[in-house]
């Protein structure tokens, strides 16, 4: 691992004049500890090209340079900013591309400066307002196995125990069950918010997601969105009613899956919803 020869982050915020901005969901992480901690996690970086959204003045970009990143493609919408990151592009020649836009706008397909890396790794302190459509877009990839080969992200804690959540629990949803259809998705740290500036009124985590093997015969993603927004949309419902907004009999979804109708969405399994998604895309097939 090289050294950073950069300035510290309060000093290039102040030579810039950046604050974060509520609108814009950020919050500034400048100790370079954590930030090597969290590119540490992503890693090994040799021979990744690591896509980061949201860089802000570049802390983790710089942290993901010095942990060896072979490329770093950083799509920043805050063009207050890019000087910022001008000045670590400078500092690592040929390693760093800067993209002034919106991540969401580039939805889920890979961006066309990644096309030719052998590995991507979407690497992140995500901006909080656009966190979950981000991670969405990333999952809902067709077809899977992604283009992506790992994402450590940073979200609110509240967010990332949604997303880890197991059956059973109050935390458990659609984003658990997109999350876990999709990938190995595990809680690697907290950070508390004194890590930030300004800090957030809540603790953020960091997120590490591995796709899995996509199963045999797997249904569509929008099937299984359909699923889980009839069970989830009416969580407190047992299932025999809450299911009827899919326009298919639930006694048939619920058969498929072996599943007692008076059960409720959160007390059902990833498996469990993979099949009776399924067996809604088969009966919407053969009418």
């Amino acid at each position: 691992m090289n050294s950073d020869p950069l300035p510290p982050l309060r000093q290039v915020l102040a030579t810039h004049g950046l604050q974060a901005k509520r609108s814009l969901g950020q919050n500034f992480l400048l100790d370079l500890n954590l930030t090597a901690r969290i590119a540490r996690a992503a890693g090994p970086l040799e021979n990744v090209t690591v896509l980061e959204i949201g860089p802000g003045p570049g802390g983790l970009t710089r942290a993901l340079l010095t942990e060896g990143a072979a490329r770093i493609v950083a799509v920043e919408r805050d063009v207050r900013c890019l000087a910022a990151l001008e000045q670590i592009a400078a500092a690592y020649p040929d390693r760093l591309e800067i993209v002034a836009g919106d991540a969401l706008e580039l939805g889920s397909a890979m961006p066309a400066s990644l096309a030719a890396a052998p590995l991507v790794r979407i690497v992140a302190n995500l901006p909080y307002n656009i966190a979950t459509p981000l991670l969405v877009n990333w999952l809902q990839i067709e077809p899977w196995p992604p283009w992506w080969d790992r994402l450590v992200l940073m979200f609110q804690h509240e967010v990332a125990q949604r997303i880890t959540a197991a059956p059973g629990s109050r935390t458990y949803g659609r984003l658990s069950v997109l999350a876990q259809w999709r990938a190995s998705a595990r809680l690697v740290f907290t950070v508390d918010a004194k890590a930030f500036t300004p800090p957030p009124k809540v603790t953020s985590a960091v997120v590490e997601f591995i796709p899995q093997p996509p199963p045999d015969d797997p249904p569509p993603v929008a099937a299984i969105s359909a699923i889980t927004a009839a069970a989830f949309g009416q969580r407190r419902k047992m299932l025999r009613q809450s299911l009827k907004s899919t326009g298919i009999d639930p006694a048939i979804l619920l058969n498929a899956a072996g599943l007692d109708e008076t059960l409720r969405a959160e007390n059902v399994t990833v498996a469990e919803f993979v099949t009776m998604a399924r067996a809604f895309q088969e009966t919407r097939e053969s009418r």
